[in-house]
């Protein structure tokens, strides 16, 4: 079985090729990608430089915090990715959404981070390394969200 490395948007303005097949995806469950995607963000990490837009007039982005951008489609409103703008090594990081790839098939859930701000209602089988809100932001070298210390 092939997995994709091409997708795009829901109206096909906006579409990407990824430099190798994804391995796999994570789930976050922080509140900005809820509000985000409208639920839990799947996503495959993506290293600087390992994807190409193969269209892209439509795309655009909104910093939603100090150490991070997300982009979407202007035309359909597709959630495309979430990328990681504070300096460091991760710096480029892009977190793609894994609903816009063209088959998922063949990709597994791989890890889920910020566990601590998943609804109780919300629970997927097997086991996968899982990290806190604290856990990410210190692996990103990223700030606390505005009002913590």
């Amino acid at each position: 079985m092939t997995i994709a490395t091409t997708g795009g948007c829901l109206c096909g303005a906006v579409r990407y090729t990824l430099a190798t097949a994804p391995e796999g995806y994570g789930a976050c469950h922080c509140g900005m990608c809820r509000k985000f995607s409208g639920g839990i963000e799947l996503g495959i990490d993506v290293p600087p430089g390992g994807l190409t837009w193969d269209a892209d007039e439509t795309l655009a982005t909104y910093t939603s915090s100090e150490w991070a951008e997300r982009g979407f489609c202007s035309r359909c409103g597709s959630s495309l990715f979430w990328r990681l703008t504070a300096p460091g090594p991760m710096q480029g990081l892009l977190s793609l959404s894994a609903g816009s790839l063209d088959s998922l098939a063949g990709l597994a859930l791989t890890y889920e981070c910020y566990i601590d701000s998943k609804p109780e209602g919300h629970a997927f089988a097997g086991e996968r390394p899982r990290m806190t809100e604290a856990e990410v932001l210190e692996m990103v070298k990223a700030p606390p969200p505005e009002g913590e210390t």
